[in-house]
């Protein structure tokens, strides 16, 4: 069978694909809330899946695990052994976390909950495994990258109250505080029969979805759905990594009424088979890639973490005063960080990682990042498209606009959810800015 695109002319890009199984045993804790979940039973396998791309100047490995998050010292570990397994220089070495909350805890987000040392010991040699696997099958390859947009599947989860100040919710306020990103980009792989190998989304939206505060099972929530669609269309060779975008202040809740599933399993599997057909839409209606130079570069930037003040601290004990009946919201949990926190004064090292093939750019972000950071730095990127995925290569917590972090919402507060200064996000879309610069040029 030959292929029935047009693809004379094309570069010699070469491509691999590999899926693997990493969900932890039963038993173990759930991380993603500020309370002890259980995972009692298996719903669906959580997945390493990496795709690696091969053109002119080398090779880039893109990775995604369905996890919450990762550590930034063990990316780096990770990604050092990827390199020293495949051959793939680090900085062209892309990981990155779905950010899913039923998945086991990594000891980031609640310290206070127990970890599986033993399985995440065990985590970095499957990663390392199974890019390996996708060198080892690389074949000539076709690349297809599209985009649609969608706007049907949630919103802005912050609102603005009418003193000026935010909080997470739509009870009492104008409206929401931002926007969302609708972009959905989509990297169509095919071999050289036309067949589809691979494909790699990108779309901000939080995976918080298919469990909640009271989920007791494993699961990759909506982005594993929208693997399993895309698989059972084209058939199981299909590697579907996904990329989430800057989606720290978005989610699947919307502000109107509505009839449809609000949550749990059948609006994870409503938001998969959706994404799927807009990623479908975007790679079968696209040109295929015609250029094929590789880049890659990392910025480690050294960014102050937030330190208590006075005012601050004086907050904390007029909370720490209050009877615990009484306090409310977020205060219980502020009180339990705050006792733990110990970066006053110090600097976090913060890697921003920009990637070029072709035309396409990928970027790595190690945060949850608003929203408004990631349609800036689609803004002012020279790439035709750009792939930004948060929770890349490490975690500094939320990462909100630097007006938004003085405005008070979930998010935006010190220490509970946002770890370092407010400049942060902007320091952080400035580098990417140079970077993708830089490869371009």
């Amino acid at each position: 069978m030959t292929t029935p695109y047009q693809i004379q002319g094309l570069p010699a890009i070469r491509a691999g694909a590999a899926q693997r199984a990493i969900t932890p045993p039963v038993g173990g804790c759930l991380e993603g809330y500020f309370h002890e979940r259980i995972a009692q039973r298996v719903r669906d396998d959580l997945f390493c899946r990496a795709v690696v791309l091969e053109g002119s100047g080398g090779r880039l490995a893109i990775i995604a695990c369905d996890l919450i998050c990762f550590a930034t010292d063990f990316a780096t570990a990770v990604r050092q052994l990827v390199s020293e397994t495949t051959g793939i220089p680090q900085d062209a070495i892309l990981l990155c976390a779905t950010h899913t909350h039923t998945g086991p805890t990594m000891g980031l987000i609640d310290a206070g909950l127990p970890v599986n040392h033993g399985w995440l010991a065990a985590l970095p040699e499957k990663i390392a495994g199974t890019v390996r696997q996708a060198v080892d099958s690389l074949f000539p390859a076709t690349l297809f990258p599209g985009r649609r947009e969608e706007t049907s599947l949630g919103s802005n989860r912050l609102g603005r109250l009418p003193d000026g100040n935010e909080v997470f919710g739509k009870s009492g306020v104008l409206g929401p505080a931002g926007p969302v990103d609708p972009e959905v980009l989509a990297l169509g792989i095919r071999d050289g029969e036309g067949t589809l190998r691979a494909v790699i989304g990108n779309y901000a939206m939080h995976p918080d979805v298919i469990g909640g505060g009271s989920a007791d099972f494993l699961s990759a929530d909506w982005p594993g759905e929208v693997g399993r669609a895309l698989s059972d269309l084209y058939g199981e060779q299909v590697v579907t990594v996904f990329l989430n975008g800057t989606c720290g202040d978005i989610n699947h809740h919307v502000w109107e009424p509505t009839r449809l599933p609000r949550s749990g399993p059948a609006k994870a599997v409503q938001m998969g088979r959706v994404m799927a057909a807009d990623l479908l839409a975007a790679f079968e209606t696209a040109e295929p890639l015609a250029t094929d130079q590789v880049g890659a570069a990392v910025e480690t930037l050294p960014i102050p973490y937030f330190t208590r003040d006075a005012e601050f601290l004086a907050d904390v004990e007029r909370i720490r005063a209050k009877p615990e009946a009484d306090r409310i919201g977020w205060e219980n949990v502020l009180l339990k960080f705050n006792d733990r926190w110990d970066k006053d004064g110090q600097i976090g090292q913060v890697p921003v990682q920009a990637l070029r093939f072709g035309g396409l750019a990928f970027v790595g972000l190690p945060g949850e990042v608003f929203v408004k950071w990631g349609l800036e730095i689609k803004h002012w990127s020279p790439a035709r498209h750009t792939f930004v995925a948060e929770l890349a290569n490490g975690w500094f917590g939320y990462i909100p606009t630097t007006d938004q972090a003085h405005r008070g919402a979930y998010g935006a507060r010190p220490i509970l959810s946002r770890q370092l200064v407010p400049d942060a996000g902007r320091q952080i879309a400035d580098t990417v800015q140079v970077l993708l610069s830089r490869l371009w040029n």
